[in-house]
């Protein structure tokens, strides 16, 4: 399997896996500013993410739904999220970074200390809580690393690396039976680590995890784009993207970010 088709996996793995439509939307759109500027410019990131705010956002979660609504009143980014980690006692250490950061993972040219270094910058213009930027970084450098063709093994080795000890403890400890279907960010990794590592295939993958998920919509997502990594973009069936309402321009933006590989 060539690499373009587990780095386009990416993307397209993560709309199969959101079946509720926010987490893709807030991907594109990071995924459009690496190719429109063609690095990492979290200006222009954050810039993207209010002018979706200001159209038709949806399905953003709390967090980053208040933090947008501070911006809006004049506080900067992270002035505005640390304000909600004040507002909410410390709790936002969530999964919605995990969800749109994984196309982080296309910017082939990037070794995964300077990924998981922005990974971490994107996802504190919304979650100041250090769990929320240490999934992201995981699930990037995860991603990164499967798309290089690295054994599954290595992979989550890699992923290891300077990570807090729960985000280390979801990576190499899944336990099937103390899976959790909330948004808390380590829950939600542990989750989609054991679906995609005890699974032969992309659709298998994502099937048990809808299953154990049900209407809420934390692990698939997750699942999703790490599972796109690691089989590719040619071994998701196409019915799993039937959902998928914006599925043309996640397409144009894999096709264009893909080609660096």
């Amino acid at each position: 399997m060539r690499q373009n088709d587990r780095a386009k996996g990416i993307l397209l793995g993560l709309a199969a896996g959101d079946r509720i439509g926010g987490p893709i939307r807030m991907a594109v759109r990071l995924a459009e500013s690496l190719a429109d500027v063609g690095k990492f410019d979290l200006a222009d990131i954050g810039a993207r993410y209010l002018d979706w705010w200001h159209k038709d956002a949806f399905d953003t979660g709390p967090t980053a739904a208040r933090v947008f609504t501070l911006v809006d009143s004049g506080l900067s980014f992270p002035a505005a999220a640390q304000q909600v980690q004040t507002e909410t006692g410390e709790q936002t250490a969530g999964c919605n970074p995990a969800h749109r950061s994984a196309p982080l993972a296309m910017m082939s040219q990037l070794d995964i200390q300077q990924l998981a270094y922005y990974a971490k910058q994107e996802a504190a213009l919304t979650h100041h809580h250090p769990l929320s930027s240490d999934v992201a970084a995981a699930v990037v450098v995860i991603c990164h690393q499967l798309v290089h063709g690295v054994t599954w093994e290595k992979a989550i080795d890699s992923a290891n690396t300077d990570r807090l000890p729960e985000t280390v403890k979801a990576i190499s400890e899944p336990n099937p039976e103390s899976l959790k279907r909330g948004g808390f960010a380590p829950d939600v990794l542990a989750a989609a680590i054991y679906f995609v590592e005890s699974s032969g295939s992309f659709d298998d993958a994502l099937r048990r995890s809808l299953q154990f998920s049900g209407p809420d919509n934390y692990c698939p997502v997750l699942v999703g784009s790490i599972a796109g990594a690691r089989w590719g973009m040619s071994s998701i069936n196409r019915s799993l993207l039937e959902h998928c309402t914006i599925l043309s321009r996640v397409q144009a933006v894999a096709e264009h970010l893909e080609q660096r590989y």
